[in-house]
């Protein structure tokens, strides 16, 4: 019986080793750029959330000025919306729905497009309770940080994903 715990541990890591299973985050979020900036103001949520990664990801080096950086990140948008999606018999809110639209781009220090606009859009519906306003106020403030966390995900594997175009060589 001893034997055939380990046996079958060993097994086990073999199957998830061979159907390509990896921890969620690990690895594959490395980017192509050596040197990238970010064009928004220090304290803006997405600058802060997204410069962990980045840094993370070991590759690339976040720097302040985007004349000197390989790639420079920029917002064009970032749309953050509530809105009731339905009520009660009484007319009361029961549940809302927050939506975010956010699109960016990435260029070089001469302003040429290396990665085209891309846009990202993410929902999220609760449930909405008068007498529990508190909780609920808390749950939309956890909602929102996570919607920003999982917009900050997307944005990494798609600068991860995305082959970079090189403007020089296409005007040639």
């Amino acid at each position: 019986m001893r034997l055939l715990r380990p046996l079958f541990a060993l097994i086990l890591v073999a199957a998830l080793a061979g159907c390509g299973f990896h921890l969620r985050g690990a690895g594959g979020n490395t980017l192509p750029y050596k040197t990238m900036a970010i064009a928004l103001p220090e304290t803006a949520d997405v600058r802060i959330w997204l410069e962990r990664p980045i840094r993370g990801s070991g590759g690339t080096e976040v720097i302040a000025d985007p004349k000197a950086a390989e790639a420079v990140f920029q917002q064009l948008a970032d749309n953050r919306q509530k809105s009731i999606l339905s009520v009660n018999a009484q007319g009361r809110v029961r549940e809302y729905r927050l939506q975010m639209t956010y699109r960016f781009r990435l260029v070089n220090a001469k302003g040429e497009e290396i990665v085209g606009p891309n846009e990202i859009g993410i929902t999220r519906d609760f449930n909405f309770d008068d007498s529990q306003v508190l909780a609920k106020d808390i749950e939309e403030r956890l909602l929102w940080r996570d919607m920003s966390n999982d917009l900050v995900n997307q944005i990494m594997r798609r600068l991860s994903i995305v082959k970079p175009k090189t403007p020089s060589r296409e005007t040639d």
